[in-house]
């Protein structure tokens, strides 16, 4: 019962509790359950909040029962990345030098997820002030893939994405700066979306707000577009949000996408070290678009490789964190988060300023690219997940800097745009690759909707138990 309960997508959860064949209690209960059970084998949870889990679940039983649910989610299990606020618990980040007192009120998205119904059952780990796209901290220790957990879930929505592998709550909210929806989801094998800036609120602002975004990892496209829809209300604690309504994302998501105009690009132009089977799966499921109709072709937007720009924004907001903590107790951080945010003392305000501005003809030649393209294909990442506990692969093929490993990501926090991960198919040993899928900014339906075309012609298996494999 336990299995089929994990399995269930928002509309099965739903069905099951107007037909009263399954109570909000029992579903909660069963994802607690396996959560305590398998969270020390994954490490995907800062905390697990069952009792507070397990009353409103009994609360929505009883509004099931008296036919009057809450809102569209009622009894739907879901997790906060514990980079976000949730009112009445904690917000660690991963660090230690973070204190333990409970938050005064919640995220736009947890509220909003909140109003619509849904159940927070825990947060979920992420590396030390989220600042890399690896699963590891000081505070939580590592973070494993389910897939094999002898591996990295990617980051730094590390947790986010392990559990929804594993079925460990329905919908999950991450925070992607440079990638950290997308990695951990290409990485664990699941759905992720970045959309485009602003659609989702937030609050706090992050200290990479600028090119940070808040999106929804999922085990289904069609979950990920329900989730947005209640997501994507706007909030007044965020100036830089969109203030207009968000659309119907499951409108229109069955409809296909034959007719559009798709650029594969396999490298960007300037991506190196990619796998060989990362390139020739994703270069597969590239073509598979045709096959559903779209015409492609091999192209690649006119920008550089815009490391620099992310650098100066990434150390500048690492260097806004590291000073507000005592110097006397820096020896307790991530000594590379550390050696980041010494760097980001040095960048001068103007250089800063120009690193912003400079988003501005990146996003220029984006648009300018999808005149001619509605969709642009590349893979997530360039490697499947390596040894968990490193920054990079063992072995020097990436240098020191994770950002080598994932230049497909950060590119569209630069632009804005919203950019999805895909699963289309595994390595020979088994690990997850995804497919990026990155629209026009502001058309994240049209992202949303050639996704859910391409899952329903190449379904992905789901994370098995976890474990370390034979060798």
């Amino acid at each position: 019962m336990t299995t089929d309960v994990l399995s269930l997508d928002v509309a099965g959860l739903l069905d099951l509790y107007r037909s009263a064949k399954l109570s909000p209690r029992e579903a909660i209960g069963a994802v607690l359950d396996e959560a305590e059970r398998l969270d020390p084998v994954v490490n995907a949870f800062a905390l697990i909040d069952r009792e507070g889990a397990l009353a409103e679940a009994a609360r929505s039983a009883r509004r099931w029962r008296s036919g009057k649910p809450k809102g569209p989610l009622d009894g739907v299990p879901f997790t906060v990345k514990d980079n976000m606020i949730w009112a009445g618990r904690p917000t660690r980040r991963g660090s230690r030098t973070t204190d333990d007192a409970p938050a005064g009120e919640s995220a736009p998205s947890v509220d909003r997820l909140l109003a619509a119904g849904a159940i927070p059952i825990g947060k979920t780990t992420l590396p030390e002030f989220g600042w890399k796209g690896l699963g590891d901290s000081p505070l939580y220790g590592i973070s494993r893939n389910p897939w094999d957990t002898r591996m990295t879930a990617g980051g730094s929505s590390a947790g986010a994405a392990a559990a929804a592998a594993l079925g460990l709550g329905t919908l999950h909210l991450g925070t992607d700066g440079a990638g950290s929806i997308r990695i951990p989801a290409s990485f664990c094998g699941v759905f992720g979306l970045k959309p485009s800036f602003g659609r989702v609120p937030a609050f706090p602002p992050s200290p990479f707000a600028i090119v940070s975004h808040v999106g929804p990892i999922t085990r289904s496209v069609t979950d990920a577009a329900i989730m947005l829809r209640v997501i994507a209300a706007p909030d007044p604690r965020d100036m830089t949000a969109s203030v207009t309504p968000p659309q119907d994302y499951l409108a229109g998501l069955e409809i296909g996408i034959r007719g559009l105009r798709v650029a594969w690009s396999p490298d960007l132009g300037f991506a190196t070290g990619i796998d060989p089977e990362v390139a020739a799966i994703t270069a597969a499921a590239a073509r598979a678009f045709a096959d559903l109709g779209a015409a492609v072709e091999e192209a690649s937007p006119a920008f550089a490789d815009p490391i620099g720009t992310l650098d100066t924004i990434w150390h500048t907001g690492a260097w806004s964190v590291l000073r507000a903590v005592p110097e006397a107790r820096w020896p307790e951080i991530d000594p590379a988060f550390v050696e980041v945010g010494l760097r980001g003392r040095d960048i001068a305000g103007a250089d800063y300023v120009a690193a912003a501005n400079a988003r501005g003809s990146l996003y220029l030649a984006a648009e300018r690219f999808h005149e001619r393209y509605d969709l642009l294909l590349t893979p997530t990442v360039a490697i499947p997940a390596f040894a968990a506990g490193h920054d990079t692969p063992p072995g020097g093929s990436h240098g020191g800097n994770w950002l080598n490993w994932t230049p497909f990501s950060y590119p569209f926090n630069l632009t804005l745009q919203p950019a999805a991960t895909v699963p289309c198919g595994r390595t020979k040993s088994g690990l997850p690759v995804g497919l990026q899928i990155v629209g026009p900014a502001g058309r994240d339906g049209q992202v949303l909707r050639a996704a859910r075309a391409f899952a329903a012609a190449r379904p992905w298996p789901t994370a098995p138990e976890p474990r370390i494999p034979a060798t």
